[in-house]
């Protein structure tokens, strides 16, 4: 288990079962991202306060503008936690700090922030990651479950085939198409030939928007509130 005496922060793998629970009660999806997925734990103070989950992402090509192979970067994809006292720019620091010691020949996270959540990115700019603009809008569906889709897992025939499974999707028929606002970009380098090559990348970041998305928690709420994580 890796840990950090500030704050008594440690960090260690986590179950399914207790990132299923993370993310269906602390963060505003209330759901596990498509599997595979690496699942980081945190505990303040010895008590369970969430998970950091990393994963390929939805995006197959998501590493290709970098020139990286599948197996020398990863999405973060969910900061699911509760109440904390530590900030989460530094939580996600120990979480990155462990992942990289236990991922040889990974060289470089990308991350995403939902700007139709009231999301702009603070935890990622406090962190000191390099933000490269927003992504194009996109198409999403809401599923009669009531949870929204992207658009890989609603298909005319009902099924589809991610990362080499096959699995049973919602139909456009079935749901309520959904057109989103592109997401902004974070990346964060391992080394510094990576951070050499992103760097001209970099854009000036996002301000807090003055007022988040009615219905959602807004990032700007505060970094130590439950269900404001990513």
């Amino acid at each position: 288990m890796s840990s950090s005496s500030k704050s008594d922060l440690q960090v260690d793998w986590a179950t399914h079962a207790a990132a299923k629970y993370a993310c269906e009660h602390w963060h505003y999806s209330g759901s596990v991202p498509v599997p595979p997925l690496v699942k980081v734990g945190v505990w303040e103070c010895g008590n369970f306060i969430g998970v950091i989950l990393f994963s390929r992402g939805a995006n197959n090509n998501m590493l290709k503008p970098f020139r990286l192979a599948v197996t020398e970067g990863c999405e973060l994809t969910r900061v699911a936690l509760t109440s904390h006292a530590a900030p989460v720019s530094r939580i996600i620091k120990i979480a990155l700090k462990f992942l990289q010691a236990n991922s040889p020949g990974l060289r470089l996270i990308v991350s995403f922030a939902d700007p139709s959540e009231g999301h702009h990115g603070g935890i990622y700019q406090a962190g000191g990651w390099i933000y490269t603009g927003r992504q194009q809008d996109s198409i999403e569906w809401l599923a009669p479950d009531g949870k929204i889709w992207h658009g890989r897992m609603v298909k005319a025939k009902g099924w589809t085939v991610c990362h080499g499974v096959r699995r049973k999707t919602w139909k456009p028929d079935q749901c309520t198409k959904i057109v989103k606002p592109g997401k902004h970009r974070y990346l964060m380098p391992l080394d510094a030939e990576m951070r050499a090559r992103i760097e001209p990348l970099a854009q000036p970041y996002p301000k807090r928007p003055k007022q988040a998305t009615p219905g959602t928690t807004s990032e700007a709420a505060g970094q130590n509130r439950p269900g404001r994580s990513k």
